[in-house]
């Protein structure tokens, strides 16, 4: 059984492979080749949460477990098994892994929803997820300018440094006339306004996962053209987005899963001027793949580490 650090998946699984892979999962969703369980948490009293997803892209499967609190951060581990024998493959720290495969996804879906000639891309949010979204959308689009804001004017400073995007003072300046936005934010209420939004933009929202917290206001959900989520399933426990927009009300036929655009059974964009929306929660599927492609690119360089190694 190997074992992987966070800086062997970094080094072991570039963006533009990981895109390329994302692309793969979602078609292996559409065949029903791939199986994906949505997450689960047990909250504790302390305030300590564990996290746990499971997913299977047909050849391996995993669980993605993870642990956090509000002043003592975060733990992410993957555990990886061969499916046809159910034999355990590897464990991996996994804070990178699930960095890079959402920024990936967010790629894959702007690669098939924004417009091909989006250039401006605004960044609300400069923490770690925020990192990876502008590196996604530096790959699927020729970026000529991209602007980031944040709570934090350092933090926003620093990644501006870091990414080469320019720093702004508020988010109206950061998404005003962009053709992409990211919102990757610990947010519990909305981080922009709908009259910010430009016809034909195309809006990532990441930085959510449940149900009482989200960064985008009702009014844009209701002003999109085309929202695409990556499990209806998922959405439905997780998309504070969308369930704090909509209440009880049955918006099925208001969205669409990315499997079926990946698939070629929905149209990502009908018009230059719609306004689409990827709402972005996170799969174990993804997880999987990645693991997969890291193991066996692992294998075939001879870069892993058994766990047997590291305790003798």
């Amino acid at each position: 059984m190997l074992y992987f650090t966070e800086s062997d998946v970094r080094q072991l699984l570039p963006m533009a492979e990981a895109i390329g892979l994302m692309r793969a999962a979602f078609e292996k969703l559409a065949s029903g080749e791939a199986i994906n369980q949505p997450r689960r948490r047990l909250i504790l009293p302390a305030g300590s949460v564990l996290h746990y997803m499971a997913g299977s892209d047909g050849k391996y499967f995993g669980a993605k477990l993870y642990s956090t609190h509000p002043q003592h951060g975060a733990h992410f581990f993957f555990l990886l098994f061969r499916a046809e024998d159910a034999c355990p493959l590897a464990m991996f720290q996994a804070n990178w892994l699930g960095q890079i495969r959402t920024g990936a996804v967010s790629g894959l879906a702007t690669d098939l929803m924004a417009r091909p000639d989006a250039a401006i891309v605004a960044i609300l949010g400069s923490g770690f997820q925020a990192r990876s979204q502008i590196e996604a959308m530096r790959v699927v689009r020729s970026v000529r300018s991209a602007r980031v804001w944040s709570r934090s004017s350092e933090k926003r400073e620093a990644f501006a440094r870091e990414t080469g995007a320019d720093a702004v003072n508020t988010a109206e300046q950061a998404v005003r006339g962009a053709d992409i936005v990211v919102t990757a934010t610990s947010a519990r209420e909305p981080v922009l306004e709908a009259a910010w939004i430009v016809p034909g933009a195309h809006i990532n929202a990441v930085g959510s996962n449940q149900a009482r917290r989200r960064e985008l206001p009702a009014e844009l959900i209701e002003r999109a053209n085309r929202i695409v989520v990556d499990s209806i399933e998922q959405a439905r426990m997780e998309s504070g987005d969308l369930l704090l927009a909509w209440g009880d009300r049955a918006w099925d036929d208001r969205v669409i899963e990315l499997k079926d655009v990946v698939a070629g059974k929905a149209a990502a964009r009908t018009d230059p001027a719609a306004i689409t929306i990827f709402k972005s929660n996170g799969l174990a599927v993804e997880d999987v793949i990645c693991a997969g492609f890291i193991y066996e690119k692992a294998l075939e360089s001879g870069s892993g580490r058994s766990m047997a190694a590291l305790y003798s």
